[in-house]
């Protein structure tokens, strides 16, 4: 696709021309995946098995923007289960070839493939290192040759106006690293959890994690049995871990039967029903509230957090009985709730599933 130069005197052409270099890339990456061949295949098994506790790494290389590019597929690989790391083209030649491993396999970055340093590197690479995969454009260079499996994405135009700076062929490595690295994940199996415990500073790495990993369980929790009296709920119930504004409340078989909340309790005392302090709680308990399963992401609990603007949820076992609580304020350090939109603690929990 052959760019129009346009006048930049206008807005409207600056926004064409910015939509015709946005145009222009996605038809160089359907050529791509047009090309996509048996080679694609045979790399994909030479790096299956660098996953896990094997010894075998994927070390990428390249020079310039190809090195950018690796850069960032070196982090997309290790994050989805491709244990990955970039190796600096100049510095190898260097002494930094000693970081390779002979179960390692390389993956080297050159749209020309004649690029000097990548040249130089090949040789001595080759030696260290269980295979070479080049990436480049042209399937008559040196990288091309020289490669244990060559992924040859062919010639693109780059967008570039004057023809010149790398643009569709620095898009085209990026997209058939992402490939790699996706189809290899989907081989592997790698779930949702995994992703989670590569990434346990991310709120989207935390959100993907089993509430299990955040709730409050053992003496963190307020529990009683729905029979007791209001009275008897918060003069013996106390806790001595984190405080929690959720008392959770049994019947006879050790099941979730309601739960009620210091945010009740004074709504009581406000509106003088003092009397009901000294009947059975389940009269004035929340039925049925929103709940957990062992199991359940946090993505979950987030969720019904922000819908229906509540603050505490039980978490519950098969049978119905409550093995933990999540709250809210447990949450505000993960992302993805304001804290300045959460209401009282227990405002909201009279809500029914």
């Amino acid at each position: 696709m052959t760019l129009l130069v346009l006048s930049p005197t206008t807005n409207d052409s600056r926004l064409d021309f910015a939509r015709q270099v946005i145009r222009a890339e996605a038809a160089a990456l359907h050529l791509v995946a047009d090309r996509l061949d048996g080679a694609f295949l045979r790399a994909v098994d030479l790096l299956l098995p660098l996953a896990g506790a094997n010894r075998g790494r994927l070390a990428i290389t390249g020079t310039g923007k190809s090195a950018d590019i690796g850069q960032k597929l070196a982090g997309t690989l290790s994050s989805t289960g491709t244990r990955a790391y970039v190796l600096d083209a100049t510095k190898a030649v260097h002494g930094d070839l000693g970081m390779i491993h002979p179960d390692d396999v390389a993956l080297v970055l050159s749209h020309s493939g004649e690029s000097e340093e990548i040249v130089r590197l090949l040789r001595p690479l080759k030696e260290l290192v269980g295979a070479v995969i080049g990436l480049t454009g042209n399937p008559a260079s040196t990288l091309a040759r020289l490669s244990t499996v060559a992924l040859v994405y062919g010639p693109l135009e780059e967008v570039c106006p004057l023809g010149l700076a790398p643009s569709a062929s620095t898009t085209a490595m990026l997209a058939v690293g992402d490939a790699l690295a996706f189809v290899l994940s989907q081989q592997r199996g790698f779930e949702r959890e995994d992703f989670a415990r590569f990434h346990p500073a991310g709120s989207l790495g935390r959100k993907l994690l089993r509430v299990e990993a955040v709730m409050r369980t053992g003496r963190h929790l307020r529990l009683a049995p729905a029979s007791d009296t209001v009275r008897a709920v918060f003069a013996h119930g106390r806790r001595s871990g984190r405080r929690t504004g959720a008392v959770m409340l049994l019947d006879d078989a050790g099941k979730l039967a309601g739960i009620f909340t210091d945010s009740d309790l004074a709504r009581l005392i406000e509106t003088r029903q003092e009397s009901a302090l000294d009947r059975p709680i389940a009269e004035v308990m929340t039925q049925k509230p929103r709940t957990l399963l062992v199991g359940s992401r946090v993505a979950e609990a987030f969720d019904l957090f922000e819908r229906l603007r509540i603050s505490e949820l039980p978490v519950l076992d098969a049978a119905g009985r409550p093995v933990g609580l999540v709250d809210i304020t447990d949450l505000i350090g993960l992302g993805g709730v304001d804290p300045e939109e959460l209401l009282p603690e227990g405002n909201n929990l009279r809500r029914t599933a």
